[in-house]
């Protein structure tokens, strides 16, 4: 990832919380394959642990994906030796976060430079962030090792979803939906047809590229621009610009300040 210090965020605190409220990744993985391409990637919802939820020493993601994709097919052949439950992946993976809100720029909410030189050119406003780490695969839901990690990764993804995301969290909002709604049987052949994922993250970062770079007048375009497509997405983004700029400026000083 492309992280000019303008557009950088590089507090942890904040990078894992955007994970949180952005729980589909991207997973990327290479590896050789006799069978499949190289590089794979699937689209993954995810449960971040921190390590005082779980005893670990790092963060760490958790997935579950489909048996049959050939990612897992990529990553079963590339260990030689394989255990009886779990597989772990010599090479690191990656997994990409996006923002929920991004949106093209047009030069024409850049109402300081535009009139003044000219010399602007459209965009692209988005919000990411990107984690390196160490994967486990937990292949068969027969063990009990697999087993366990499938029915609780299973068990706490949908209960994350439904209340952080659906907001179904009960009283006067309506209740979750809970994996002990459907039936154990056919749980056990939904377990047996997916594998987990475990991932312990040893590198995160992130990036707002939310128009900081640019003039104060133009920035305030943009914040104007947006506000006025009246969705909810450009509201989004013109918070959004307004509160990095904030924080761009606030930085300044602050380096200025120790100068």
């Amino acid at each position: 990832m492309f992280l000019p210090s303008v557009h950088a965020e590089t507090d942890k605190e904040v990078l894992l919380q955007f994970i949180k409220e952005n729980p589909l990744g991207i997973l990327i993985t290479g590896q050789n394959s006799s069978q499949v391409d190289f590089l794979q990637c699937t689209h993954v919802p995810c449960v971040l642990d921190l390590p005082e939820e779980y005893g670990g020493a790092e963060p760490r993601l958790r997935a579950h994906i489909a048996k049959q994709n050939p990612q897992v097919k990529a990553m079963i052949e590339a260990v030689d030796e394989k255990p009886p439950n779990v597989l772990e992946l010599d090479n690191d993976v990656l997994v990409l976060f996006n923002g929920r809100h991004d949106h093209y720029v047009t030069p024409k909410f850049y109402t300081d430079t535009k009139p003044d030189t000219g010399k602007v050119v459209p965009t692209w406003n988005y919000s990411a962030v990107q984690v390196y780490g160490k994967l486990r695969l937990y292949y068969d839901s027969k063990t009990a090792e697999a087993g366990r990690f499938l029915a609780q990764q299973v068990h706490d993804l949908s209960q994350h979803t439904e209340t952080s995301i659906m907001g179904y969290t009960g009283g006067d909002r309506p209740q979750s939906w809970k994996v002990a709604d459907a039936p154990q049987s056919y749980l056990d052949i939904l377990k047996r047809n997916i594998v987990g994922i475990e991932i312990r993250i040893t590198k995160i970062e992130g990036k707002y590229k939310m128009s900081q770079e640019m003039r104060p007048g133009d920035r305030e375009g943009v914040i104007e621009g947006f506000a006025k497509l009246g969705n909810e997405t450009g509201t989004a983004i013109s918070e959004l610009v307004k509160e990095r700029a904030e924080l761009s400026d606030k930085k300044k000083q602050t380096a200025k300040a120790c100068q």
